[in-house]
Order: structure tokens, then C-alpha cells, then sequence
């Protein structure tokens, strides 16, 4: 099974990036950690990306990375993205 990837800001994490996964473009990004069956251990280097290793694995099993910048707009529009999901009669009913 492939999905997507993308490194985005941790929350809370100053600016650090953190890998995410989806599995479909309509699925929320989650934390790659959140996908235990997926992740390796993450490389003993100071200050490393967390998720590298994951990232790599996943690469070459034929997942696509997203640009972070893309992913965010994600976030931007959540709702107006399901609103959208119901035409006007539907709304109204």
C-alpha cells in the first residue's frame, strides 16, 4: 500500500519539521508515528529530523512526497472543502 509524505511543523515544536502520512488526498496528515506497522527507529543523530528514516523507507516503496507548502493549504480550508460536498437544496433542507 503507497500514500503520500510530507514534512510539516511540528506542533508546538518551534519551527521543527516532523514527517507526516496520509494514505489518500482526502485523509488528514497525520504524524508518522501514528503508523506504528509503518515506521523504522528514527537515526541516533543530535537535532536529526524525525522521521528520516521512515521517510526513506517509504520513498522507496514507492509513496510521493508532497511539498510542505502544498500540504499546509490543507489546513487553510478544511471546512469550506466539505461545504462544498452539498449543493444549495441540500444545505436548505
Amino acid at each position: 500500500m503507497t500514500g503520500q509524505l510530507c514534512w510539516i511543523p511540528k506542533f508546538g515544536g518551534n519551527g521543527k519539521l516532523a514527517l507526516h502520512l496520509r494514505f489518500e488526498s482526502f485523509h488528514p496528515w497525520k504524524t508518522y508515528t501514528a503508523f506504528p506497522g509503518l515506521c523504522v527507529p528514527d537515526y541516533l543523530i543530535p537535532g536529526g529530523s524525525q522521521g528520516w528514516a521512515t521517510s526513506q523507507k517509504l520513498l522507496q516503496a514507492g509513496w510521493t512526497a508532497i511539498p510542505t507548502n502544498q500540504a499546509q493549504r490543507s489546513f487553510d480550508r478544511p471546512i469550506s472543502s466539505l461545504i462544498n460536498l452539498f449543493d444549495d437544496d441540500e444545505l436548505a433542507a
